[in-house]
Protein backbone atom coordinates (compact mmCIF):
# COMPACT_ATOMS: atom_id res chain seq x y z
CA UNK A 1 0.00 0.00 0.00
CA UNK A 2 2.89 2.45 0.82
CA UNK A 3 4.22 2.29 -3.11
CA UNK A 4 0.91 2.82 -4.00
CA UNK A 5 0.44 5.81 -2.01
CA UNK A 6 3.96 6.71 -3.15
CA UNK A 7 2.99 6.31 -6.93
CA UNK A 8 -0.15 8.73 -6.58
CA UNK A 9 2.00 11.20 -4.44
CA UNK A 10 4.56 11.03 -7.95
CA UNK A 11 1.83 11.64 -10.36
CA UNK A 12 -0.45 14.22 -8.34
CA UNK A 13 -0.22 17.78 -9.81
CA UNK A 14 -2.46 19.59 -7.54
CA UNK A 15 -1.33 21.37 -4.16
CA UNK A 16 -3.08 18.35 -1.96
CA UNK A 17 -3.20 14.74 -2.56
CA UNK A 18 -6.38 12.75 -1.01
CA UNK A 19 -6.46 8.95 -0.67
CA UNK A 20 -9.27 6.27 -0.04
CA UNK A 21 -8.79 2.60 0.07
CA UNK A 22 -10.93 -0.04 -2.15
CA UNK A 23 -12.86 -1.12 0.17
CA UNK A 24 -14.80 2.07 0.90
CA UNK A 25 -17.99 4.29 -0.80
CA UNK A 26 -16.76 8.11 -0.91
CA UNK A 27 -19.55 10.45 -0.33
CA UNK A 28 -20.27 12.96 -3.36
CA UNK A 29 -18.93 15.96 -1.13
CA UNK A 30 -16.02 14.23 0.06
CA UNK A 31 -13.52 16.54 -1.85
CA UNK A 32 -15.51 19.27 -0.94
CA UNK A 33 -14.88 18.80 2.71
CA UNK A 34 -11.45 18.07 2.35
CA UNK A 35 -10.77 21.14 0.49
CA UNK A 36 -12.93 23.02 3.82
CA UNK A 37 -10.83 21.49 5.97
CA UNK A 38 -7.47 22.74 4.96
CA UNK A 39 -9.12 26.06 4.71
CA UNK A 40 -9.92 25.51 8.50
CA UNK A 41 -6.88 27.18 9.96
CA UNK A 42 -3.37 27.72 9.14
CA UNK A 43 -0.08 25.20 8.12
CA UNK A 44 -2.79 22.41 7.88
CA UNK A 45 -0.32 19.12 6.39
CA UNK A 46 -3.19 16.67 6.62
CA UNK A 47 -6.59 16.40 6.49
CA UNK A 48 -8.69 13.32 7.69
CA UNK A 49 -12.27 12.27 7.46
CA UNK A 50 -15.17 9.99 8.69
CA UNK A 51 -15.19 6.53 8.14
CA UNK A 52 -18.70 4.73 8.64
CA UNK A 53 -19.93 1.44 8.19
CA UNK A 54 -21.31 0.80 4.68
CA UNK A 55 -23.04 -2.54 7.03
CA UNK A 56 -23.46 -4.05 10.35
CA UNK A 57 -25.16 -7.28 9.28
CA UNK A 58 -22.88 -9.74 11.10
CA UNK A 59 -21.19 -10.24 14.26
CA UNK A 60 -18.17 -9.76 12.78
CA UNK A 61 -18.88 -6.16 11.78
CA UNK A 62 -20.59 -5.24 15.02
CA UNK A 63 -17.60 -6.34 16.99
CA UNK A 64 -15.17 -4.06 15.14
CA UNK A 65 -17.64 -0.61 15.09
CA UNK A 66 -17.76 -1.75 19.14
CA UNK A 67 -13.91 -1.57 19.28
CA UNK A 68 -13.72 1.36 17.54
CA UNK A 69 -14.03 0.54 13.81
CA UNK A 70 -12.34 4.32 12.39
CA UNK A 71 -14.99 6.46 13.55
CA UNK A 72 -13.09 8.97 14.93
CA UNK A 73 -16.24 11.33 16.26
CA UNK A 74 -18.70 13.96 14.12
CA UNK A 75 -16.86 16.97 15.72
CA UNK A 76 -14.06 18.81 13.87
CA UNK A 77 -10.81 18.81 15.30
CA UNK A 78 -7.36 20.16 15.25
CA UNK A 79 -4.47 18.46 16.31
CA UNK A 80 -0.62 19.71 16.55
CA UNK A 81 2.14 19.64 19.46
CA UNK A 82 1.22 23.34 20.52
CA UNK A 83 -2.09 24.57 21.95
CA UNK A 84 -4.23 22.25 20.09
CA UNK A 85 -2.49 18.67 21.56
CA UNK A 86 -5.16 16.56 23.00
CA UNK A 87 -4.67 14.83 27.02
CA UNK A 88 -3.10 11.96 25.98
CA UNK A 89 -0.04 11.17 27.30
CA UNK A 90 1.18 8.75 24.61
CA UNK A 91 0.22 11.65 21.94
CA UNK A 92 1.59 12.12 19.33
CA UNK A 93 2.54 8.21 19.14
CA UNK A 94 -1.28 7.70 19.31
CA UNK A 95 -1.16 8.72 15.27
CA UNK A 96 -4.54 6.17 15.26
CA UNK A 97 -6.81 9.38 16.74
CA UNK A 98 -5.71 11.98 13.70
CA UNK A 99 -7.27 9.51 11.11
CA UNK A 100 -7.40 6.55 8.95
CA UNK A 101 -5.37 5.95 5.76
CA UNK A 102 -8.92 5.22 3.50
CA UNK A 103 -9.60 8.61 4.25
CA UNK A 104 -6.80 11.23 4.31
CA UNK A 105 -5.69 13.77 2.13
CA UNK A 106 -2.13 15.89 2.37
CA UNK A 107 -0.65 18.97 1.74
CA UNK A 108 1.56 17.32 -1.49
CA UNK A 109 4.42 19.75 -0.74
CA UNK A 110 4.88 18.42 2.74
CA UNK A 111 4.41 14.87 1.77
CA UNK A 112 6.88 14.98 -1.03
CA UNK A 113 9.68 16.59 1.44
CA UNK A 114 9.34 13.92 4.14
CA UNK A 115 9.66 11.51 1.55
CA UNK A 116 6.46 10.06 0.66
CA UNK A 117 5.50 7.28 2.48
CA UNK A 118 7.94 4.43 4.65
CA UNK A 119 7.52 1.52 1.71
CA UNK A 120 8.74 -0.89 4.61
CA UNK A 121 5.46 -0.94 6.00
CA UNK A 122 1.63 -0.88 5.01
CA UNK A 123 -0.78 -3.90 3.69
CA UNK A 124 1.67 -5.93 1.35
CA UNK A 125 4.24 -6.06 3.36
CA UNK A 126 5.28 -8.33 6.14
CA UNK A 127 4.43 -5.37 8.76
CA UNK A 128 0.80 -5.51 7.64
CA UNK A 129 0.10 -1.74 8.18
CA UNK A 130 1.09 1.46 9.99
CA UNK A 131 2.06 3.68 6.53
CA UNK A 132 -0.54 5.85 7.34
CA UNK A 133 -0.08 6.42 10.47
CA UNK A 134 3.86 7.03 10.46
CA UNK A 135 2.56 9.45 7.46
CA UNK A 136 -0.16 11.20 10.16
CA UNK A 137 2.66 11.25 13.10
CA UNK A 138 5.38 12.97 11.01
CA UNK A 139 3.29 15.27 9.86
CA UNK A 140 1.75 16.43 13.09
CA UNK A 141 5.20 16.83 14.87
CA UNK A 142 5.98 20.27 12.75
CA UNK A 143 2.46 21.07 10.87
CA UNK A 144 -1.74 21.07 11.86
CA UNK A 145 -3.40 17.78 10.86
CA UNK A 146 -7.41 18.14 11.01
CA UNK A 147 -10.13 16.26 11.53
CA UNK A 148 -12.84 16.75 9.39
CA UNK A 149 -16.07 14.86 10.14
CA UNK A 150 -17.98 16.82 6.86
CA UNK A 151 -15.32 14.56 4.56
CA UNK A 152 -17.11 11.16 4.81
CA UNK A 153 -16.82 7.36 3.33
CA UNK A 154 -18.74 4.55 4.23
CA UNK A 155 -16.35 1.34 4.94
CA UNK A 156 -17.22 -2.30 3.83
CA UNK A 157 -16.11 -4.20 6.91
CA UNK A 158 -15.09 -8.03 7.09
CA UNK A 159 -18.23 -10.16 7.45
CA UNK A 160 -16.28 -13.01 8.90
CA UNK A 161 -15.18 -13.54 12.49
CA UNK A 162 -11.67 -15.71 10.56
CA UNK A 163 -11.11 -11.92 8.62
CA UNK A 164 -11.56 -10.26 11.83
CA UNK A 165 -8.88 -12.71 13.72
CA UNK A 166 -6.64 -11.71 10.72
CA UNK A 167 -7.72 -8.23 11.19
CA UNK A 168 -6.92 -7.94 14.80
CA UNK A 169 -3.25 -9.35 14.59
CA UNK A 170 -2.55 -7.27 11.27
CA UNK A 171 -3.05 -4.30 13.13
CA UNK A 172 -1.30 -4.88 16.21
CA UNK A 173 1.46 -5.70 13.90
CA UNK A 174 1.20 -2.58 11.82
CA UNK A 175 0.90 -0.60 15.31
CA UNK A 176 4.30 -1.93 16.20
CA UNK A 177 5.92 -1.68 12.91
CA UNK A 178 4.75 2.12 13.02
CA UNK A 179 6.01 2.77 15.90
CA UNK A 180 9.68 1.07 15.31
CA UNK A 181 9.61 3.38 11.92
CA UNK A 182 8.97 6.73 13.84
CA UNK A 183 11.61 5.59 15.83
CA UNK A 184 14.24 5.08 13.14
CA UNK A 185 12.71 8.13 11.43
CA UNK A 186 12.53 11.20 13.89
CA UNK A 187 15.13 10.08 16.57
CA UNK A 188 14.47 13.14 18.04
CA UNK A 189 11.45 11.69 19.93
CA UNK A 190 12.90 8.89 21.30
CA UNK A 191 13.32 10.92 24.65
CA UNK A 192 9.41 11.69 24.51
CA UNK A 193 8.24 8.56 24.13
CA UNK A 194 10.33 7.29 26.84
CA UNK A 195 9.22 10.07 29.35
CA UNK A 196 5.83 8.48 28.49
CA UNK A 197 5.73 4.96 28.45
CA UNK A 198 4.83 3.77 31.91
CA UNK A 199 1.68 6.14 31.72
CA UNK A 200 1.53 5.12 27.77
CA UNK A 201 1.34 1.83 28.58
CA UNK A 202 -1.51 1.93 31.26
CA UNK A 203 -3.60 4.23 28.39
CA UNK A 204 -3.29 1.55 25.78
CA UNK A 205 -3.85 -1.35 27.74
CA UNK A 206 -5.40 -1.75 30.84
CA UNK A 207 -9.41 -1.59 30.81
CA UNK A 208 -9.48 1.00 33.31
CA UNK A 209 -7.87 3.78 31.01
CA UNK A 210 -9.96 6.56 29.56
CA UNK A 211 -9.75 5.10 25.84
CA UNK A 212 -10.61 1.53 27.05
CA UNK A 213 -13.58 1.17 29.92
CA UNK A 214 -15.92 0.75 26.96
CA UNK A 215 -13.66 -0.57 23.86
CA UNK A 216 -13.17 -4.11 25.40
CA UNK A 217 -16.61 -4.85 26.63
CA UNK A 218 -17.75 -7.95 24.33
CA UNK A 219 -14.20 -8.15 22.69
CA UNK A 220 -13.28 -11.87 22.67
CA UNK A 221 -10.30 -12.44 25.04
CA UNK A 222 -8.88 -14.35 21.72
CA UNK A 223 -9.20 -10.79 19.77
CA UNK A 224 -6.89 -9.21 22.28
CA UNK A 225 -4.87 -12.04 22.58
CA UNK A 226 -4.19 -11.52 19.00
CA UNK A 227 -4.04 -7.77 19.04
CA UNK A 228 -0.77 -8.11 21.20
CA UNK A 229 1.25 -10.64 20.09
CA UNK A 230 0.82 -8.19 16.90
CA UNK A 231 2.08 -5.40 18.48
CA UNK A 232 4.90 -7.25 19.91
CA UNK A 233 5.84 -8.74 16.55
CA UNK A 234 5.76 -5.60 14.86
CA UNK A 235 9.45 -3.93 15.28
CA UNK A 236 10.64 -7.87 14.26
CA UNK A 237 8.55 -7.14 11.00
CA UNK A 238 9.31 -3.79 10.53
CA UNK A 239 13.29 -4.72 10.55
CA UNK A 240 12.65 -7.85 8.17
CA UNK A 241 10.09 -5.08 6.04
CA UNK A 242 12.92 -2.52 5.56
CA UNK A 243 15.93 -5.27 4.94
CA UNK A 244 13.91 -6.33 2.07
CA UNK A 245 13.28 -3.10 0.90
CA UNK A 246 16.60 -2.25 1.04
CA UNK A 247 17.22 -5.28 -1.06
CA UNK A 248 14.93 -4.76 -3.54
CA UNK A 249 16.11 -1.48 -4.03
CA UNK A 250 14.22 1.27 -5.48
CA UNK A 251 13.20 1.15 -8.74
CA UNK A 252 14.31 4.23 -10.35
CA UNK A 253 12.50 5.80 -13.48
CA UNK A 254 12.45 9.41 -15.20
CA UNK A 255 9.92 11.75 -13.46
CA UNK A 256 8.42 15.19 -13.85
CA UNK A 257 10.54 17.88 -12.13
CA UNK A 258 7.57 18.08 -9.57
CA UNK A 259 8.04 14.58 -8.16
CA UNK A 260 11.96 14.18 -8.40
CA UNK A 261 12.74 15.04 -5.04
CA UNK A 262 10.25 11.80 -3.62
CA UNK A 263 12.46 9.51 -5.98
CA UNK A 264 15.65 11.23 -4.67
CA UNK A 265 14.93 10.24 -1.14
CA UNK A 266 13.53 6.96 -1.91
CA UNK A 267 17.08 6.46 -3.26
CA UNK A 268 18.82 8.04 -0.59
CA UNK A 269 16.91 5.80 1.88
CA UNK A 270 15.06 8.36 3.94
CA UNK A 271 11.84 6.64 3.27
CA UNK A 272 13.14 2.85 3.28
Amino acid sequence: MASAHNRGLEEAQGDVVAFVDDDVIVDRHWLTAIAEGFAEVTNVGCVSGLILPAQLHTRAQLLLEQHGGFDKGFELKVFDTDRNRPDDPLFPFTAGRLGSGANMAFNTEILRRLGGFDRAIGVGTIARGGDDLAAFFRVVLDHRVVYQPAAIVWHRHHRDMAALRNQAFGYGVGLGAFLTSVLVHEPRTWPALLRRLPAGFHYAFSSTSDRNQSRYAGWPTELTRLERRGLLSGPGAYAVSRWRAHRAGAKTSSTPDGTRQLHNSLEEGKVP
